[in-house]
């Protein structure tokens, strides 16, 4: 038998990376650092160009790639593979730019619940793949990216036969720095990387406090113990159970949380500061910078609540939650009345 020559195989296909925000430029950067051919799609973009991502960190290391970035005409017809790297509220428009690709597997990266559905419910034939991403990342000046933290990426089978994709993307990311792991249930990975985005998010925005604030006070760990219960038993309705994602116990922080209080608190405060790497919680950081767009608690307390209703159970912590975020989103006044004052929030939720 001829020996196989790794010259004459064919090249891996192009992968699209739809939106190039933190999220987007990390994934496409750990893409290309793993020898693969990345197209990048960002809106308002209108002739084909290249952008240079500079990767800086962990530890510090500093890698810049280079990727051709366009319009969706852009994307390569051999391409099969598209990650929808957008804030749940553009994934409407990123989806109507690909209504002409039905035959590309799409990966959804959002954070938060209905990322999926909207898909499903728009391409039902379509290859699609949920993923949850825990690395923590941050926008640093010119072309900067800044990889606070590595985490990794989890990969689930929504629907369609995409088991090879899950294990072709896998592999691409472990090449470029990133961990990755499949799961079977894309559910139960979805909502456990809910569950951490809800720690110290929609309290700290409010109060505009960091998150070892928030822990280091006994009514408002009451809050987030009361928050994560009441998406704990949604999940229970549902027949799912929390699952570690690489880089993130999602399953070791619920049991934390029973622990008796204060020494819960003490844990889980030493946890949720090294988790985030130092960066804001994300609806503090967009209540903080005015945006753009909405803010996503729509997507993680607002649809806990939402799940919960159509269940038949009570979600209040969580529906209260993502009412205030919204009212000192709205409102630079709101937003000073809860600056920095627990009290408050606590009379908020009690009526």
């Amino acid at each position: 038998m001829e020996p196989r020559d790794p010259r004459k195989e064919p090249p891996d296909p192009p992968i699209a990376v739809i939106g190039l925000g933190a999220v987007g430029s990390l994934l496409a950067g750990c893409l290309v650092l793993a020898g693969r051919t990345v197209v990048a799609v960002r809106r308002g973009t209108a002739d084909q160009a290249e952008r240079s991502i500079t990767l800086v960190g962990p530890g510090a290391r500093r890698r810049t790639v280079t990727v051709p970035e366009g319009d969706p005409g852009a994307i390569p017809s051999d391409c099969r593979l598209a990650i929808l790297a957008v804030k749940q509220y553009d994934l409407g428009a990123a989806l109507d730019a690909l209504v002409g690709r039905p035959e590309l597997t799409l990966v959804t990266v959002q954070n938060g619940l209905g990322a999926e559905e909207a898909v499903l419910a728009r391409r039902p034939g379509g290859g699609l793949v949920a993923a949850s991403l825990t690395a923590s990342v941050e926008r640093g000046p010119g072309d900067e990216l800044h990889w606070l933290r590595r985490g990794g990426i989890g990969l689930a089978p929504v629907q369609g036969p995409v088991e090879a994709e899950i294990g072709d993307l896998a592999g691409a990311f472990r090449s470029g720095g990133l961990p990755a792991r499949r799961y079977a249930d894309w559910q139960a990975m979805k909502w456990s990387k809910l569950l951490g985005n809800l720690v110290a998010n929609a309290t700290s925005a409010i109060l505009d406090l960091e998150p070892g604030a928030v822990y280091a006070d006994p009514a408002l760990f009451g809050i987030e113990r009361a928050q994560l219960a009441e998406g704990l038993a949604v999940m229970s309705r549902l027949g799912l159970r929390p699952v570690g994602l690489p880089g993130a116990r999602v399953d070791w922080l619920v049991r934390a949380f029973g622990l008796p209080d204060p020494l819960a608190r003490a844990i889980l405060r030493a946890v949720v500061d090294r988790a985030r790497g130092g960066k804001a919680p994300s609806l503090r950081g967009h209540v903080a910078g005015g945006g753009p767009g909405p803010s996503e608690v729509r997507w993680l307390n607002g649809a806990v609540a939402e799940r919960a209703r159509a269940l038949g159970i009570a979600a209040p912590v969580n529906e209260r939650l993502a009412a205030l975020v919204e009212e000192v989103v709205a409102s630079p006044e709101r937003r000073s009345w809860f600056r920095g004052r627990p009290d408050r929030l606590v009379a908020a939720l009690r009526r």
